[in-house]
């Protein structure tokens, strides 16, 4: 099983949701981000989204795309962020890492290239957000075959047509979009999001987690409450843009997954 697979399971076996934290690799700078990446295991995170900054980030709200300008100003490279996943592992094997970005800065790179080197680090998934299930040729196929996962995104505007091709080959778990829109917008609601998670969990037979829109305790144990879990990001960033010290962002980041942990 991979590290994702154990950590969901592990979760499930104890009742608990799970609690995903996305911070930028580099913002305010290598150091800083390393720092609290450590830190969050010990915070309550149960699986990290690590972001890879890039120079047109278009999901992104001003909050993310900020952090990533923070971080490329600061001199954030891909090969960096690979550095801060292997600098992460050499201290936890067990909390699972997700790379989350766009395609440019991988293809920039090589696909396999990145893929020995990201396997090598340890990585175990990764979430690209313009690479439609269509082109799961140029990078989906190959980073399983290197065994590291490929996390879908799923949206409200994901229909019973489009389900099946977008989950495919999809592995570890699909992360539903509870809102249409850019990252750090409009707040999910349960009840609309509850019967989305479901008809996505049956049809992939994979945990759900629920993103985007989620800023406070109260809101991560209401979404997680009707998933499998809940991930965090904006909120997160956004403390961290303040310059507040690493263990005031952690305790932020504890009172949320202390949140989605009671769900």
């Amino acid at each position: 099983m991979s590290r994702i697979e154990t950590r969901f399971a592990a979760l499930e076996a104890t009742g608990r949701k799970a609690f995903v934290a996305y911070v930028m690799a580099g913002d305010p700078d290598y150091a800083g981000s390393l720092a609290l990446m450590k830190g969050l295991p010990e915070a309550g995170v149960d699986v990290i989204e690590l972001g890879m900054p890039f120079t047109d980030p278009m999901a992104d709200g001003p909050t993310i795309q900020e952090a990533g300008r923070r971080a490329l100003d600061g001199g954030q490279t891909l090969e960096r962020t690979l550095a801060m996943v292997a600098e992460f592992r050499a201290e936890d094997a067990e909390t699972p890492v997700v790379m989350m970005g766009y395609y440019n800065p991988i293809y920039s790179r090589g696909v396999e290239r990145f893929l020995e080197e990201a396997a090598a680090a340890g990585l175990d998934g990764l979430i690209v957000v313009d690479l439609p299930p269509e082109e799961d040729d140029e990078l989906c196929l190959p980073a399983r075959a290197h065994g590291i996962d490929f996390i879908r995104l799923a949206t409200p505007t994901t229909d019973a047509a489009r389900l099946p091709r977008v989950l495919e080959n999809t592995s570890g778990f699909v992360y539903y979009v509870s809102i249409t829109g850019i990252t750090g917008s409009a707040s999910a609601q349960a009840a609309e999001v509850g019967p989305e998670v479901a008809r996505i969990k049956a049809a992939s037979g994979l945990p759900v987690v629920v993103g985007f829109g989620i800023r406070t305790a109260e809101a991560a144990e209401e979404l997680a409450g009707v998933a499998d879990g809940c991930v965090v990001g904006s909120a997160i960033v956004g403390e961290h843009a303040q310059g507040k010290p690493v263990d005031e962002v952690l305790a932020f980041v504890r009172g949320l997954a202390d949140g989605a942990h009671r769900a």
